[in-house]
Parts: structure tokens; sequence; C-alpha cells
């Protein structure tokens, strides 16, 4: 009851901006779902897996292995680089990149409305403000002295509750941006890292076994080139 009569003390603007309120906790579920739940996995082990198989030369099971997991970004990624698995390393190279644009924004999806929801709701709290202000030199300047005092009254808890409601809706909106922002970058940061070292794995699985003549092989060939010395 109490939050009726608050709200309607508020008027237009107050319910306008607990709209803006009720979009921003549903974007944040909605985000939170997403970059905590349905895209999380343990990236080191299954980093750890997809190196083994593609050391074993079994890029077929760790295609299947990224496929099972489709719906994480970070396995589709790998996907999508292990497809180009046997071309060049210009080819390779060229898949990471393909696919960093390709899933990275679905880390970003959307998370930005929430910034500017918030950023919204504060300046619909001023907007209150200024109306209920103007509210309040209206009664004083027109009013009927009778009634000046209630208008004046009413001017100002429209301006007060505004205010009070757009940083009640603009303050925790702002935490949960910086939280799942945070989230966001951190799972960025992993697949960039994770995908590099993927395109690492794959441009030197076929390097050869390096012996003392690939090491050093100026210092081999002079060794072959010098006759042996004679002792007297």
């Amino acid at each position: 009851m109490a939050f009726f009569k608050f709200m309607n003390e508020s008027g237009f603007i107050g319910w306008s901006i607990l709209m803006v309120g009720f979009g921003s906790l549903l974007l944040v579920f909605e985000r939170a779902l997403k970059l905590y739940k349905a895209y999380g996995m343990n990236s080191e082990e299954f980093m750890s897996k997809i190196q083994q198989l593609i050391l074993d030369k079994k890029i077929d099971e760790a295609l299947l292995t990224c496929a099972q997991l489709d719906s994480k970004p970070l396995a589709g990624a790998f996907k999508k680089i292990l497809e180009k698995a046997d071309r060049d390393d210009d080819t390779i190279f060229q898949a990471q990149d393909i696919a960093l644009a390709e899933f990275i924004p679905l880390y970003t999806k959307r998370l930005h409305y929430l910034s500017m929801l918030a950023n919204v709701a504060t300046l619909m709290g001023l907007l209150g403000t200024i109306h209920g202000l103007i509210l309040s030199f209206q009664a004083v300047a027109q009013a009927d002295p009778t009634q000046k005092q209630a208008l004046l009254a009413q001017g100002i808890s429209v301006s007060m509750y505004t205010t009070a409601l757009g940083l009640a809706v603009a303050i925790p909106a702002m935490v949960f941006f910086s939280i799942l922002t945070s989230r966001q970058n951190q799972l960025m940061e992993e697949m960039i890292e994770k995908s590099g070292k993927l395109v690492d794995i794959l441009t030197s699985a076929y390097i050869p076994s390096l012996t003392r003549k690939n090491v050093f092989p100026d210092q081999t060939n002079s060794l072959a080139k010098t006759p042996p010395a004679v002792h007297g």
C-alpha cells in the first residue's frame, strides 16, 4: 500500500523510472545466466584435453569434443580453428581471427544497454526533480492561498520521490554492470589466450625433433670441414 502511494506521489516520471528498473533487472538476469552458467566452463581442463588429442594426432576426436560443447563459445572457437588444422600456418591464423570475431560478441552482447539504462534512470530522476520544482514555483506564484501549502508540498514530494527512485534504480544497475563487465572481460581474455595456445600447438605440431645439427648448424659444419690434427 505504501509502495503505491509512493509511486502515485512520484507521478508519471516515477512509473517510467520503475519500468526502466524492470528492464534493467531482466537484462541483469539474462546476462548473468549467460556469462556465468551458459558460457562458463573449466577452460584449463578443456584445453588440456584438446592439446593431448592434437599431440596424439587425433584431430577428429578433438573436433567431436568441441562439437559436443557447441553451446560454449570457447568450444565453438576451438572447433572453427581445428577445422583448418591441416592447412598452412597463415590459414590457421586466419581461422583464429574469424573465430574470435564470431564468438567474442556473444560475451559483449546487450551488456552496454545496462549502463545506458542506469544513466537514463538517473536523468529521469533529475527530470522529475525539475518537474517537482516547477510545480512548487507555480504553487507559490499562482495558487490560491488556501491551497498553496498543499500544492507546494506536492511539488516538493514529486521532486524528492523521483530523485530517490532514479538513484534506487541507477545504483544497483551500475553495480551489476561492473560485475558483469568483469566477468565478460575474464571470458574474453580466456578465449584469446586459449585460442592463441591452440594455434601455437597446431602450427608447431609437425616440427621435427631438434638435433645438435638443427641447433648449431654452423658449428657442426665447421667441425666437419676441419681436418683432424696430425700428431708427430
